[in-house]
């Protein structure tokens, strides 16, 4: 599976075995995605045949051995305009009464309460298994999105597993010579290198004096050993190297670093802002940076906005992409209550060995992007989460270089701005601003924002960051 430069049959041999186990299992999420499809389509209400059931049913409650009148014929072709007019009515007003029923019912109709009553409850019946009914074909939907994303997952693993390259031939030698200078006893080793050029390395070891030695250290002296680069110990490996044999797991460092500033203020009369934010390195050699703004505001729009962000934090620290993130948790919004409670989300990944930054965005501001040339735009549409039809995470793209900034707003900002192309207003104030650290930049927006309203109208959050060549 690696191409290898020397054999490691051993990892080679698991690895080659595990990325086919994976890929088997994402055609088997595929095909179960597919099975669970069919022609099963969401009611936007109730139908012709909900009316003439409704009407049986009250004639069978009501009117055993009464043919004063012929309300309901058993003829469809003679009711339809009736059961229009009746099922609208009873949309608009969740109930039918004497006014909308025909005169000759009323002047015939000796059980007129009986049959209106029985009538509104057999209505409300329908339109109560046609919420349910859509609810049933809204959570399928989502459970069918989740395998389809899980099989997306698996196969860009499978792929990420079936293209690495075990460089350890190259480099192993002077590396496990580094570390013996500095009497750690190297046991098992194995570098490899991803298709955007990350190298990642596992290191089995122990010191030979009996001594500890922080995992820091050891990733200064790996990077000795390999003369390029510098290295960093993941967040999941242990932190020292000592007597007992352990392996390590080393990532190196990105070209480029970021430094990060956030500003916001809480609207006039709330104890919390409804907004919620994060920023920070979640894999080695990729950090987000985020924000949602909850729908209103004060404590309810902050635990909504906060479930958001936290549940695409964990995803992405996980291992999930940035777009199987945000469909993920938009499904679990859906299936975790009967009401939506939509919460927009803006997400900027940066891949630090690249620095291409992927920015995804349901129903968020525009992000800004202040580089040599100028102040530009990545902008989406309004589909806020929460929301099951139609959600698919509007995908930006843009290569960032050395000095540029980022700066992301929430609606409350934007709002907060004097005229009607309020983009414009905030574009044109960063560009003519100081470039300074992020968060100095934040401050100053989020200061030029609150300077039109006495009072602050809405939430308002504003996240900066600055990427610098190492």
């Amino acid at each position: 599976m690696f191409k290898r430069k020397v054999l490691h049959h051993d990892m080679a041999d698991v690895n080659v075995y595990t990325a086919k186990r994976l890929n088997d299992m994402a055609n088997s999420l595929g095909e179960l995605a597919k099975a669970c499809t069919d022609d099963l389509s969401m009611g936007q209400g109730l139908t012709k045949e909900d009316g003439i059931s409704a009407l049986q049913t009250a004639a069978a409650m009501v009117c055993t051995g009464c043919s004063n009148c012929s309300i309901y014929t058993g003829k469809e072709e003679e009711n339809n305009y009736y059961l229009h007019y009746l099922i609208r009515i009873f949309q608009q007003k969740g109930s039918v009464d004497y006014g909308d029923m025909p005169r000759f019912f009323l002047e015939t109709c000796k059980r007129k309460d009986d049959y209106i009553g029985q009538l509104n409850r057999s209505l409300g019946k329908a339109t109560m298994n046609l919420a349910w009914k859509n609810r049933f074909i809204e959570s399928r939907d989502a459970v069918i999105v989740q395998f389809k994303e899980l099989a997306v997952i698996l196969e860009e693993f499978s792929h990420q597993m079936e293209h690495a390259v075990d460089i350890t031939g190259d480099r192993g030698e002077e590396v496990e010579r580094a570390f013996k200078r500095r009497h750690i006893l190297v046991e098992n080793m194995l570098i490899l290198e991803y298709e955007n050029h990350q190298r990642e390395a596992f290191i089995t070891m122990r010191t030979g004096n009996g001594r500890c030695v922080t995992a820091k250290e050891a990733a200064d002296i790996l990077a000795d050993g390999m003369d390029d680069g510098e290295w960093m110990v993941a967040p999941d490996s242990r932190n020292l190297v000592t007597k007992q044999t352990a392996t390590i797991r080393f990532v190196e460092k990105g070209a480029y670093q970021m430094v990060y500033g956030a500003a916001r203020a809480v609207k006039t009369g709330e104890t919390v802002s409804g907004d919620s934010y994060t920023f920070g390195q979640v894999q080695p050699g990729l950090v987000i940076l985020s924000i949602s703004d909850g729908m209103g505001s004060g404590e309810t729009a902050e635990e909504e906005s906060r479930q958001v962000i936290e549940l695409t934090q964990k995803l992405l620290e996980s291992g999930f992409s940035a777009r199987a993130a945000l469909k993920l948790v938009n499904t679990v919004l859906v299936l975790t209550g009967i009401q939506q409670n939509p919460a927009t989300l803006d997400l900027c990944c940066i891949d630090l060995h690249t620095g291409l930054l992927e920015g995804m965005k349901l129903g968020a501001a525009a992000t800004y992007i202040l580089t040599d040339d100028g102040v530009e735009l990545l902008e989406a549409g309004e589909v806020p989460m929460g929301v099951m039809n139609p959600v698919e995470p509007v995908l930006l793209s843009k290569k960032l270089w050395d000095d540029n900034r980022i700066i992301m707003v929430s609606d409350g900002v934007l709002d907060a701005l004097p005229g009607d192309d309020k983009e414009f207003v905030l574009q044109e104030f960063i560009a003519g601003m100081p470039v300074k650290n992020p968060q100095d930049m934040a401050d100053r927006i989020l200061l030029f924002a609150r300077s039109f309203q006495e009072d602050v109208g809405d939430d308002m959050t504003v996240l900066t960051a600055g990427i610098w060549q190492r």
